[in-house]
C-alpha cells in the first residue's frame, strides 16, 4: 500500500490520484466492477488516514517534483542556448525590428519584453544603462505581448511609432508608466512622444506589424521560451556555428556585462 501511495504522489495531486488508484485496484480485483459509493468512501478514508499519519510523503513529493521540474527547465534553458546559433539571423537581423544603442554594434542583445511584464520593466533602466556605457552594443527590441489585450495594444503602437522613428520615446514612456495600461494612457504617451496618432492607428492595424508579431511569437515557440524577459547575446554577426548565449529572465548589469564580454 505504502508503495502505491509514494508513487502516486511523485506526479499528481496526492488524494485524487491515490483514490483513482485505489478504485483501478478495486476494479481488478472486481473484474472491473463498478465502485459503490461505500467502497469509495472507504478508499478515501484510507487515503486520508495514511496521510494524515504521514504527512511527511506529501512533503517528500513536492521535493520530488520540484527538482524534477527544475531539473526539466535546465534542460530546456540548455538546448535553447545550444539552438539558438541557428536563430541568428531572426534573433539579430530581423526587419523591421526596433534597434536602440550603436546600430553598428558588433554585439547584440536580444530582448523579448512585455509592456506589462514586471520584470521587463524592472530591467529596462539596465539595458538603458547597458547602452550608455557600452558604445559598441546595439539591443534589439522583440515584442512579444503575452499579457493580454493590453500587451497587445501596447506592442502594436510601440511598433507603429518605429515607422515614425519614434519607437525608443514611446517604448521609454511605456516602461516607465508606473500605471495600468490602457487605450488613454497608451495613445497619451504616443502624442506626449511627437507621434502622428492619427497615423499612428491606422499602422496599428497593418499586416506587416500583424507578421513581425506572429514571427516573433513563432520564434519564441521554436526556441522553447519559458517567458518574458528572455535575453541574447552574441556577435552581431554570429553564424549558426558560433555561440548565442541565453538567460531567462531579468538579467542585471554586472551580467549582461560579462556576457557582452564574453560575446
Amino acid at each position: 500500500m505504502k508503495k502505491t501511495i509514494r508513487s502516486c504522489l511523485m506526479t499528481l495531486s496526492p488524494l485524487v490520484l491515490l483514490t483513482q488508484v485505489a478504485f483501478a485496484d478495486t476494479k481488478t480485483t472486481t473484474t472491473q466492477a463498478t465502485i459503490t459509493d461505500a467502497e469509495r468512501a472507504r478508499i478515501e478514508s484510507i487515503v486520508h488516514d495514511y496521510l494524515v499519519k504521514k504527512p511527511e510523503v506529501l512533503i517528500e513529493a513536492m521535493q520530488t517534483l520540484q527538482k524534477k521540474e527544475m531539473e526539466q527547465t535546465q534542460n530546456i534553458i540548455k538546448q535553447t542556448e545550444k539552438t539558438a546559433g541557428n536563430y541568428a539571423q531572426a534573433l539579430f537581423k530581423a526587419t523591421n525590428d526596433p534597434v536602440a544603442g550603436n546600430t553598428n554594434g558588433k554585439i547584440t542583445i536580444v530582448e523579448f519584453f512585455d509592456y506589462q511584464c514586471p520584470h521587463c520593466v524592472a530591467m529596462s533602466p539596465t539595458l538603458d544603462k547597458i547602452i550608455k556605457t557600452n558604445p559598441d552594443v546595439r539591443v534589439v527590441y522583440k515584442e512579444l505581448p503575452i499579457r493580454g489585450p493590453m500587451s497587445e495594444l501596447a506592442a502594436r503602437a510601440a511598433l507603429a511609432a518605429n515607422k515614425q522613428g519614434k519607437y525608443n520615446e514611446l517604448h521609454h514612456k511605456l516602461m516607465s508608466s508606473n500605471q495600468p495600461l490602457s487605450e488613454t494612457v497608451i495613445f497619451g504617451f504616443a502624442k506626449s512622444s511627437g507621434v502622428n496618432v492619427d497615423q499612428l492607428k491606422k499602422d496599428m492595424q497593418s499586416d506587416s506589424i500583424t507578421k513581425q508579431l506572429q514571427a516573433n511569437m513563432k520564434l519564441r515557440d521554436e526556441l522553447n521560451l519559458l517567458g518574458t524577459p528572455a535575453v541574447f547575446v552574441g556577435k552581431t554577426d554570429a553564424k549558426s556555428t558560433d555561440k548565442v548565449q541565453y538567460v531567462p529572465g531579468r538579467v542585471s548589469e554586472a551580467e549582461l556585462i560579462k556576457m557582452i564580454k564574453q560575446a
